[in-house]
């Protein structure tokens, strides 16, 4: 069997998730290290293509959040480059990152979702914003979930409880992206569920509550200690607990996803269970949802790195 010996972790990118993904790649780099394994850290530059060409790197472990780091094209480089790397192929990580679709394929396969629509910035514009902010409030009623229809870390994304609060929270979405995920806000209980496979197929850790001091699961509420109180493993019966790891494991397998994946859940207050989105490069600092379960699994966060780097290493 093929030694693990060093790998290279891809942290930071251009996103706005940029010092998130920083967090995340220190994190994942300073547990492989207390297992002994060389480890190096690197942004996605210039000097990325010639690093991964005149010194390779056993395996590559991308940290990185938002576009390139999780729509595929990095994936592709490190494909065109011949890298063994962690993580989901190109084509799956595409559809996993557009969220209207991966939000259609997962209900086509028996997952509850919120209804919603997905519009481009453009229709807001060509059609008059007014007469189609009136046809979406009548159609989907409030409260309302907006969020840009690619990305992560609550950038862009706003509860709406009125008409009159439509138009400013599109516009903050739309300075995150060109087209807006407006989706019935389900009131209930946010989980998360994160599904890992260390080879002998994909299994759910148990689901992680959250519980925001704003009530909001914002990127503060993410990201600052002390602001977002978790429970792990959730306060959930039995039977809503097997719904949502069933819900995660759909959502891992039928979008193709690989080594390991998260999924965002809400439990509504009739006990259902209902699909939001999903993410194939999790966020692993200190407050991140992913890490907490697999401590609740009692799982050693860098032995779980390893192994996936290890696997990783093995395809290659």
């Amino acid at each position: 069997m093929a030694d693990l010996d060093r790998v290279l972790v891809l942290a930071g990118g251009m996103s706005p998730e940029h010092e998130v993904s920083v967090r995340s790649g220190r994190r994942v780099a300073e547990s492989l290290r207390r297992l002994d394994i060389e480890v190096q850290v690197a942004d996605v530059d210039a000097t990325l293509l010639a690093r991964l060409a005149d010194d390779p790197p056993q395996v590559v472990f991308p940290v990185l959040h938002g576009a390139s780091g999780e729509d595929g094209a990095i994936r592709e480089i490190l494909e065109l480059s011949g890298v063994p790397y962690v993580g989901a192929v190109p084509s799956a990580c595409r559809v996993a990152f557009a969220k209207p679709t991966a939000k259609a394929l997962v209900a086509r396969n028996g997952v509850a979702v919120p209804r919603g629509v997905t519009l481009p910035k453009a229709a807001f514009h060509d059609l008059g914003a007014p007469a189609l902010l009136e046809r979406i409030g009548g159609a989907l009623g409030f409260p309302l979930f907006i969020k840009p229809d690619q990305g992560g870390s609550a950038f862009g994304a706003t509860a709406v409880d009125s008409a009159e609060e439509l138009s400013a929270a599109l516009v903050g979405c739309f300075a995150y992206g060109d087209a807006a995920l407006i989706e019935e806000r389900v009131r209930g209980t946010e989980i998360t569920v994160g599904v890992l496979d260390l080879g002998d197929g994909p299994f759910a850790l148990p689901p992680v509550e959250i519980v925001p001091d704003g009530g909001v699961y914002d990127y503060a509420a993410r990201y600052t200690a002390g602001r977002t109180e978790f429970f792990s493993p959730a306060r959930l019966p039995a039977d809503i607990v097997d719904a949502a790891t069933s819900a995660a494991l759909t959502a891992h397998e039928v979008l193709g996803l690989r080594d390991f994946s998260r999924a965002d859940l809400i439990v509504d207050g009739q006990g259902d269970v209902r699909f939001l989105e999903v993410q194939v490069a999790p966020g692993m600092t200190e407050t991140s949802t992913f890490p907490l379960g697999v401590d609740a699994a009692d799982l050693d966060f860098a032995v779980v790195c390893r192994e996936l780097a290890h696997q990783a290493l093995l395809r290659g």
